[in-house]
């Protein structure tokens, strides 16, 4: 590979367009090629604003680790360019970016006490205040009592807080972290997830995480970035990507969708009419994402109101009647419903155990609703089951 990004086969910065000026991290056009035709990520433009929590989410396979290791300088990128604080680093070896990786397995040294692992960097470079340095990171990784123990005397969680207290030590610009909470039991995983995210607040760099977990990405992220096959099918805030999702595959990925075959009668500036086996919802026009008359309806199985035929529920506008429960799964704090529609599609409600609500049982009669504002359309050429083999506990 070419030493300098200046040279022929690789244009200067300049050429990629204004982004040198950008403090935070830049992926311009970026695209990898492995040997044997295959194409981990394709023309990727991605922006990380300095100081923010960023996930990069997707099933195995989907370029979310390449992309990440094209940062860390570990892959280089076929075509495009990659800048860092307003610094063309595309081509820089990994040594010289101010980029620090932690991985799942924490790769701490065996031999070495918690206090020297964390120093270790700092004492190859011969820094300054070693002591006071480490002491105030294990302070911040809350490890200050555990100094003196080797790693293998330490939990799983303690021990990727080690992980992170030895790579934020070097103050990278970028903290790169790959599926770190993978090797966790679930239990520890869940508070984890709140400690990083604790951590990147009080050190105020920028983190980006690459995971597969849903609901990893959705508790610790300021933006997810969703991938599949190679590019970002979404990005945006956790709420805005599982509140009005723009494709099946995020639909379903991120959490669980109902998908209901309709053909769009009207269209306003503020409601787009739908007719869906013979009835007519109505979804809100920003939430619309397809220009055909066919499409998807999604709605979250979580904001589906189920009762007896006739029932009023507290959801004006979008009645379907004419359903038949045909599994129900009491999950503690909800019951999980699959009612059997007229059509012969099963539809998901998750309904909560508050206690003011019937439970209904397999085989009984009842009518679904949904508030308008929860609705959503998609292009009815995309696959109704994209994303949900691939999505964590699916």
């Amino acid at each position: 590979m070419a030493e300098t990004p200046t040279s022929p086969e690789h244009p200067p910065a300049a050429a990629h367009g204004d982004h040198a000026a950008y403090d935070g991290l830049r992926l311009r056009d970026v695209t990898k090629e492995f040997p044997g035709g295959f194409t981990a990520v394709r023309s990727l433009d991605l922006d990380v604003p300095r100081g923010s929590f960023f996930a990069l989410l997707g099933p195995s396979g989907c370029g979310k680790t390449t992309t990440l290791r094209m940062v860390a300088g570990l892959e280089t990128p076929t075509s495009g360019s990659i800048t860092l604080a307003g610094q063309d680093i595309t081509y820089a070896k990994p040594y010289r970016r101010p980029v620090n990786t932690v991985f799942q397995s924490y790769a701490l040294f065996p031999h070495l006490d918690i206090f020297e692992n964390v120093a270790f960097g700092l004492r190859r470079r011969k820094t300054k205040d070693v002591d006071a340095k480490v002491r105030e990171m294990l302070e911040l990784v809350e490890l200050t009592s555990q100094a003196r123990k080797r790693p293998a005397q330490l939990s799983g969680g303690q021990q990727q807080r080690v992980a992170l207290a030895r790579a934020l030590i070097n103050n990278p610009e970028v903290l790169l972290l790959d599926e770190p909470l993978g090797a966790l039991d679930l239990k520890l995983r869940r508070s984890m997830q709140i400690e990083v995210k604790r951590i990147q607040v009080e050190v105020g760099r920028t983190f980006v995480h690459v995971t597969h977990d849903q609901e990893e990405a959705m508790t610790m992220a300021d933006t997810v970035a969703v991938m599949n096959g190679g590019v970002i099918e979404q990005m945006g805030a956790p709420a805005e990507l599982y509140e009005n999702p723009r494709s099946t595959f995020v639909a379903n990925f991120l959490g669980q969708s109902n998908l209901i075959e309709g053909r769009v009668l009207r269209r306003a500036a503020d409601v787009t009419t739908v007719e869906m086996h013979g009835i007519e919802v109505s979804v809100p026009s920003p939430r619309v994402h397809t220009d055909a008359d066919a499409g998807w309806v999604g709605i979250r199985p979580e904001k589906v109101l189920v009762g007896r035929p006739g029932e009023e529920l507290d959801a004006p506008g979008n009645t379907i009647p004419g359903g038949v429960v045909s599994d129900v799964s009491f999950v503690g704090v909800s019951t999980q419903y699959l009612v059997r529609m007229p059509w012969g599609q099963e539809l998901q409600v998750f309904s909560q155990n508050t206690g003011r609500t019937h439970m209904f049982t397999q085989g009984e009669s009842v009518e679904l609703s949904w508030r308008p504002e929860y609705a959503f359309l998609l292009d009815r050429s995309q696959d109704a089951d994209a994303g949900a083999a691939e999505r964590v506990g699916g």
